[in-house]
């Protein structure tokens, strides 16, 4: 399989929809297997909250949870890059390339000052508003499908509304069309945990030592993430009641299994993940609803053409599947049936079933592209 990477600049603003602008800007892509000499066999993999433009395990690439879906993209995998031409970005905002907060406010001067809290408030139209861009100056006016899980998911469906001659198809995984009330208190959670640290210095923070110790404000508001990434039944199968043998069961810092695995995962996520990062993107995803602009989500997709295909997890507390259901049941009462299918697949895991039980819904995923 064929694999490239860069980091493409652009010199022209970009419009963002709180009507501040981006200039100039850049993204970070990859690319996997070949574009035909027509250009009609680009597959756009979009990524979810900490994705990143690396979808594909690579040896040797430190950016953080590379290869998050390296079992779906490959030569004969559900994304056969035998036969698409497969792009990954890195959204805007977000810490692996692509302009962020912590990118110089001109990066045609490297040791020009960093944006930190000046960066604008970006939204998922805004991601989708560049990755568009990076696609047409490729020449590339089509793709065969757009496909995305959790954040991803939003984007994916966003292109459909706002580019809806662009994707042939839709492929929306574990995801929403407008965040609900609980995402949103649990992003808040870290979010506050983040700018109440006192390390954090009102986004002044030295990014070397954040680095190399960690945020704590980070650090726990990713604990909180991971419960509500995770279900009652998953956490109980894998960590049941078990206390670690070297903690006292008495000992006010004894801990369960839960406890560490809470403690190991969030220490490692706040030295990998910029904590402005996260404060941007989580706010996108706090504020993106596929009605705004409309009157309904009725009316935002009535101009969409794409065949839309939606994927939803039974145990997934985060996007239920009600949400991407409600998605199925507007496009139907607006006579668009036909452009649309639903699979609510059965699972008890959890948000992270998109990113784990790929065996329940790859099988989905491959026979729609072949359809």
């Amino acid at each position: 399989m064929k694999i490239e990477s860069g980091i493409e600049l652009f010199r022209k603003p970009l419009y963002l929809e709180s009507g501040r602008i981006l200039e100039p800007y850049q993204i970070a892509w990859t690319t996997y297997g070949k574009l035909n000499s027509y250009r009609d066999n680009v597959i756009l993999v979009t990524h979810a909250l900490t994705g990143s433009h690396k979808p594909v395990k690579e040896e040797g690439c430190e950016i953080f949870n590379n290869g998050w879906w390296d079992t779906l993209i490959g030569d004969g995998k559900a994304i056969d890059t035998k036969r698409y031409f497969v792009i990954s970005t890195n959204v805007i905002g977000s810490p692996f390339g692509s302009t962020s907060p912590i990118s110089p406010i001109n990066p045609l001067n490297p040791t020009n000052e960093l944006y930190r809290f000046r960066f604008p408030v970006i939204t998922i139209r805004d991601m989708i508003r560049a990755q568009h861009i990076l696609l047409q100056s490729w020449g590339i006016r089509r793709v065969k499908a757009i496909i995305g899980g959790s954040m991803g998911g939003m984007q994916a469906l966003q292109f459909g509304v706002d580019y809806p001659n662009f994707a042939e198809k839709i492929i929306a995984i574990a995801s929403t069309w407008a965040t609900q009330p609980w995402t949103i208190a649990f992003n808040r959670v870290t979010q506050e945990a983040i700018m109440r640290d006192p390390k954090f210095q009102n986004g002044n923070y030295s990014i070397d030592e954040v680095a190399k110790n960690g945020l704590d404000g980070l650090a726990i508001g990713r604990m909180a993430g991971h419960i509500s990434f995770l279900s009652h039944h998953s956490m109980k199968k894998k960590f049941g009641r078990n206390y670690l043998k070297d903690d006292g069961f008495y000992d006010i810092n004894g801990r369960f299994q839960v406890d560490s695995y809470l403690q190991y995962n969030g220490n490692k996520f706040s030295k990998k993940f910029d904590p402005l990062s996260y404060l941007y993107l989580t706010k996108a995803i706090n504020i993106f609803d596929l009605s705004n602009g409309f009157e309904s989500l009725q009316h935002a997709l009535e101009g969409v053409v794409a065949k839309t295909i939606l994927i939803s997890f039974s145990g997934d507390l985060l996007f239920l599947p009600s949400e991407l259901e409600e998605v199925k049941e507007a496009m139907e009462e607006i006579g668009k049936g036909d452009l649309v299918k639903y699979f609510e697949v059965n699972s008890n895991y959890g948000h992270d079933a998109f990113l784990i039980e790929f065996d329940k819904f790859q099988d989905i995923i491959k026979n729609e592209l072949k359809n």
